[in-house]
């Protein structure tokens, strides 16, 4: 494995720098406090092949990986705009239905996903399951006239009003919740958004983000024999192919605001005089940003191996590698951020500086797509080789 990124890779992380500087964190609450969506970054980012970077070159991607779709995730974030659909719809949805789609579902939904002119959310948690995905309700059956059946509940989905499509996991007919482990049936199922059956209602958040979250409902929702993915065998195989890019996205994601935070930090303690220097010259301000730079440097590198891992196929290294750098990079971004505001003092807090706006979508980092807990109770078990915990 090689850290230093290849030439084509240099060009797209500066290519994707300079498109996501023209937008930039204003833009980004603007939208927010609006109810408007990102929809002329995320336009321009397909448009210029970003989002379909990981999409393989006969469905018009760039036929790259994973490495590539977290430089993207990475700098657009890098430039105040973190963009959670990234994670949902080019490295969850897209990844599920490239590996694990049929033909005609692939030709369908790729060479979209590849110009970013479809979106898909993801729907797995929900209201009573929390991190054990064992317990998920939410049931497909068999319709005696044609197609399934959805019924059940999920919980913080993400995008379900800008996205054509949910990808849902749901439980097929006949798998008892709580049953031991691997006896779990899962099954995905592509469902437009405005499948009859399908309602969803908005999650009041503390965290601004043009990006809302809901509660979708499906209740005897009919779906055609061709929304299952991957057949009633392949489920748990799909659902695993996407959770990793996941995990590597969001770290990712979590590497580009810490770096734009430290730059807004340090940006700050040069300019900004109390006394007869700038704030920077002072330890005790220098200190906190100069460790944060070494512990995202160190995320950055653990999420460029997991991604390195998922493209060379060694999935069994990339499940531990992308929740190594998860948990790195939300903790560096938590961290990264806390000193920035710390080194902007009481204007750290003011919107206008753009910094204490980081806080909520850091911190969210370290619950999810799983949490820290869950992250550190797999490597206990699987890596360390210690008695379960859970």
């Amino acid at each position: 494995m090689d850290l230093r990124e290849t030439d084509e890779q240099q060009l797209l992380r500066a290519s994707v720098a300079a498109m996501a500087a023209k937008y930039g964190h204003d833009y980004f609450l603007e939208k927010a406090r609006s109810g408007a969506k990102t929809s002329e970054l995320w336009k321009e980012a397909g448009d210029n092949g970003y989002l379909g970077v990981a999409v393989p070159a006969e469905y018009g991607g760039g036929g790259a990986g994973m490495v590539e779709l977290s430089i993207v995730a990475e700098e657009i974030a890098a430039a105040g705009c973190p963009l959670l659909l990234i994670v949902v719809s080019p490295a969850i949805a897209a990844t599920v239905i490239a590996t694990s789609g049929t033909v005609e579902q692939k030709e369908r939904w790729l060479p979209r996903f590849a110009d970013g002119s479809a979106k898909m959310s993801f729907a797995i948690t929900e209201p009573d399951a929390g991190s054990n995905s064992h317990n998920i309700t939410t049931t497909a059956r068999r319709d005696p006239a044609g197609g399934w059946r959805l019924s059940g509940t999920k919980y913080y989905i993400s995008g379900v009003d800008e996205t054509e499509a949910t990808l849902v996991v749901a439980r097929l007919e006949g798998a008892q919740k709580g049953s031991a482990r691997g006896t779990l049936r899962p099954a995905m199922f592509i469902v437009p958004t405005d499948t009859p059956g399908m309602t969803y209602q908005p999650i009041e958040m503390a965290i601004q983000s043009p990006e809302k979250q809901f509660t979708v409902f499906f209740d005897d929702a009919h779906l055609p024999d061709d929304a299952l993915v991957g057949g009633e065998e392949a489920g748990l195989a799909a659902l695993f192919a996407g959770l990793n890019p996941e995990r590597i996205t969001v770290a990712a994601y979590s590497n580009g605001l810490a770096r734009y935070a430290l730059r807004k930090g340090t940006e700050y303690a040069k300019d900004r005089t109390v006394w007869k220097a700038p704030i920077g010259s002072h330890q005790a301000i220098a200190h906190p940003l100069a460790k944060a730079h070494v512990e995202v440097e160190l995320a950055r590198m653990a999420t460029t191996r997991a991604a390195w891992f998922y493209d060379a196929g060694d999935h069994a290294a990339a499940g531990e590698a992308a929740n190594i750098a998860k948990y790195a990079a939300a903790e560096a971004a938590i961290n990264a951020v806390d000193a920035a505001v710390q080194a902007h003092g009481g204007n750290g807090m003011a919107v206008e500086y753009g910094v204490g706006t980081l806080i909520g979508a850091v911190r969210t980092a370290r619950i999810a797509p799983v949490s820290r807990e869950m992250i550190l109770n797999f490597i206990a078990q699987h890596t360390l080789g210690l008695p379960k915990s859970y």
